[in-house]
C-alpha cells in the first residue's frame, strides 16, 4: 500500500480544512518545499497535493508550487483542484506532475475523463470521488448531487479509469478515523477492477492498518501528520511490509 502525505494549498500557504469548509482554513506548515522534503526524508515516494483555490475557481491557481515540488524533490506528485480541461492536464503532465486528479469534471463532463484516459493513459489519471452521506459532491465540495459514490465509480471504470480517491467529506480534517464501512463497500464493489485510495479522517496507525487489511491501493494522510497523531515514517514502513 502507498502512503500519500498531503499538502493542500490556499493563497500560497500549506493549509488544512475541517470537513472541506473554506471558513475553517488552518495553516499547518510554513514552507511547502521544506514540508515536501521532510516527507521524502521519512521515506515517502508520492505526495498528494490539492489546489484549493483552483478547486473553488475551476482553474489552476498555484501552479508554481506544484512544479517546484516536482522539480526539486524526487517525489511523484499527484495533483488535484481546478483541473477541468485536456489542455490543463497536458500542461501539468508536461511540467512533471505524475498524476492528475479529476474530481467535479468526472460527474459533470464524463466524456472529458474518457478522452483523458485515452490520450494520457490510465496511469496518469485519478478520479476523486468526494461524498457526503454517500452522495457525490462537486466544485470544491460546495455543490451536492443525487449520484451515489459507487455508481460514479462504476461509470468511471467503464470509461477506463483505474485509480480512485474516495473521500468521506464528513471525515475530512477531523482526525476521527477513516470511514471503513464506505471504503469497504467501494473496495468490494470494484474488486479486481480498480485501485482505491482512502482519504479523509486518518488519525492513527489503526487507520493505516485498517486500510491495508481492506486491500486498498493507498491512504492519504494530512492533518494526522501535522498534528503528530501519526508518524509518517512508521506508516510508510508498515505499508511496505
Amino acid at each position: 500500500m502507498i502512503i500519500f502525505p498531503a499538502i493542500d494549498i490556499k493563497d500560497g500557504n500549506c493549509v488544512r480544512l475541517f470537513k472541506g469548509d473554506f471558513s475553517t482554513v488552518e495553516k499547518v506548515a510554513s514552507d511547502y518545499l521544506e514540508t515536501a522534503k521532510s516527507f521524502e526524508k521519512s521515506g515517502a515516494e508520492w505526495i498528494h497535493m490539492v489546489d484549493l483555490d483552483g478547486a473553488k475557481e475551476g482553474r489552476p491557481v498555484n501552479t508554481k508550487i506544484y512544479t517546484d515540488v516536482a522539480e526539486k524533490t524526487n517525489l511523484k506528485v499527484e495533483l488535484g483542484g481546478g483541473i477541468r480541461s485536456i489542455m490543463t492536464i497536458q500542461e501539468y503532465l508536461d511540467m512533471g506532475i505524475t498524476r492528475v486528479i479529476l474530481g467535479s469534471v468526472a460527474l459533470k463532463d464524463p466524456k472529458l475523463v474518457c478522452e483523458a484516459v485515452e490520450k494520457f493513459g490510465s496511469e496518469k489519471i485519478v478520479v476523486g470521488i468526494d461524498a457526503m452521506h454517500e452522495m457525490v459532491a462537486t466544485e470544491g465540495w460546495l455543490e451536492s448531487s443525487d449520484v451515489h459514490y459507487i455508481d460514479l465509480a462504476d461509470k468511471m471504470i467503464d470509461a477506463g479509469v483505474k485509480y480512485f480517491i474516495f473521500t468521506d467529506i464528513s471525515k475530512d480534517g477531523t482526525l476521527s478515523g477513516v470511514n471503513r464501512e464506505q471504503l469497504k463497500k467501494l473496495a468490494d464493489a470494484t474488486e479486481g477492477r480498480a485501485n482505491i485510495v482512502a482519504s479523509g479522517g486518518v488519525h492513527t496507525m489503526d487507520d493505516i492498518i485498517a486500510c491495508k487489511e481492506m486491500g486498498l491501493y493507498g491512504t492519504i494522510c494530512g492533518k494526522s501528520i501535522y498534528k503528530g497523531t501519526l508518524d509518517l515514517k512508521e506508516a510508510i514502513e508498515y505499508s511496505h511490509e
